[in-house]
């Protein structure tokens, strides 16, 4: 095994192929792929009634396209060199996709939430991707230019700086890092931030499958069901109620031995076709009522379909031949505390599945309605995440040594970041045209 030293002067090595500063800027290449041709690639296979959806809420606003493109993204970073320093990616690094869960020990937690598109890859994708999330999102609130570059810069600084400091730590103590409220909190200066902040997580730790049960079921011939909101939720069919009991055996199979003993005290309820997401509308995904010592005694599963990462094209293969296997592992790779009920399955025709609970205390911040202030600290939070996450799978003092001392690759991210999303406007707006000239079905009740 390389020494500290050595691995440092990796990461210094690196410079030399891909300079901190050349990050800064996008343009456009000649030959760039059609946004909505990478988008229709998507569409193969998804459940085709719901496609107009998936659209019409990626049509929403130029944020909304972008937490739905992340294959447009990824060929737009695998046109440029890159690093070459491997962790495991999320893929899809977004504002969005950050937020608070309930550890196993019941703690509640801060951390990356989505790992669809988890791949190994250049640490620095994530990177860009966050970045620019925090760009679009400033522009969509009405901020100036000169805030939204802060908002990338900060996210940016705070996975440098942090990097750095794991760097310097063993490989326990950096496996066993995670972020509870109690430290979240801390991180917020300002008292009405701080309320504001308060409140979400208050809301959070409401968001359990009681509350659920009761917020999502009704009583039907005598027993609770899950209720109907076509075409958002809608009931199973015959058939795919058969399939999801055939599939659960496999799923449970791919539980630790003490989950399962757990898993076995539930009963299987009632099931429920439901849309999710934006990227991912069309895709197949049902919630699945179970309960335990009675009616009274819930447990919401989501089963959601697993198709190929939106980076697949670009980077080696993974290694895992199942796509849910290769979430999975993603996710229990970069997350500090995960889903006890976190597994994987094949459904009928050999589409693949993973299952995790549908709520565990789960909570997203509020972007849109963030000042630049509270952006600006939130987006710290999400670059420290990451690079937490980046810890675990890849050389952090490679790393480390890359990024340096110096604000260089910050500010370089950040001018990206600023371009990047004056390019997905103009992506937002070739959707949108394309809707209003009928070349792309949308739909009303998104």
């Amino acid at each position: 095994m390389d020494t500290p030293v050595e691995r440092a002067r990796q990461g210094r090595v690196a410079r030399k192929t891909v300079k901190r500063g050349s990050s800064s800027g996008w343009t456009s290449a000649p030959g760039r792929p059609d946004p909505l041709a990478l988008l229709k690639q998507e569409d193969a296979g998804r459940v085709a009634d719901l496609l107009p959806i998936r659209y019409a809420r990626m049509a929403g606003s130029p944020f909304a396209f972008f937490r739905g493109a992340a294959a447009v993204m990824a060929a737009d970073l695998a046109a440029v060199a890159n690093t070459g320093l491997t962790v495991q990616l999320c893929g899809d690094a977004h504002l969005l996709n950050f937020g608070v869960f309930a550890s196993p020990e019941r703690a509640l937690v801060f951390d990356i939430n989505d790992f669809d598109e988890t791949l190994p890859g250049p640490f620095e994708w994530d990177v860009k991707r966050l970045a620019a999330s925090c760009a679009v999102a400033a522009r969509e609130n009405g901020h100036s230019d000169r805030q939204a570059w802060r908002a990338a810069k900060a996210a940016v600084h705070a996975y440098r700086l942090a990097m750095r400091r794991l760097a310097d730590l063993g490989e326990l103590a950096v496996w066993y890092e995670r972020l509870d409220t109690a430290e979240l909190l801390a991180l917020v200066g300002e008292p009405d931030q701080r309320k504001r902040v308060e409140a979400n997580l208050d809301r959070a730790r409401r968001r359990t499958s009681m509350q659920a049960f009761g917020k999502l079921t009704e009583i039907r011939d005598g027993h609770h069901r899950i209720v109907h909101d076509p075409p958002l939720l809608e009931a199973a069919s015959p058939a795919e109620l058969l399939a999801v009991d055939k599939i659960f055996s496999e799923y449970r199979s791919t539980l630790p031995e003490e989950r399962r003993v757990l898993l076995d005290r539930f009963q299987f309820v009632d099931a429920a076709r439901k849309v999710v997401g934006v990227g991912s509308v069309g895709t197949r995904c049902f919630v699945l009522l179970l309960t335990g010592r009675d009616e009274q005694d819930p447990l919401f599963l989501q089963i959601k379909e697993a198709g190929p990462s939106a980076l697949q094209e670009y980077l080696p293969a993974s290694g895992h031949e199942h796509e849910g296997n290769r979430v999975v592992v993603g996710q229990r790779l970069m997350q500090a505390a995960g889903d006890i009920f976190l597994g994987w399955m094949t459904g009928p025709a050999g589409r693949q599945f993973y299952c995790r609970q549908l709520r565990d205390m789960k909570g997203s911040a509020d972007v849109e309605t963030m000042d630049p202030g509270l952006l600006g600290q939130y987006a710290d939070l999400c670059g420290a995440t990451l690079a937490r996450a980046h810890a675990r799978t890849g050389d952090r003092i490679a790393i480390a040594a890359y990024l340096g001392k110096a604000d260089t690759f910050d500010r370089a991210v950040a001018d990206f970041a600023l371009q990047y999303t004056d390019q997905n406007i103009r992506d937002h707006s070739t959707l949108t045209s394309a809707i209003s000239a009928g070349d792309v079905p949308t739909a009303d009740d998104v």
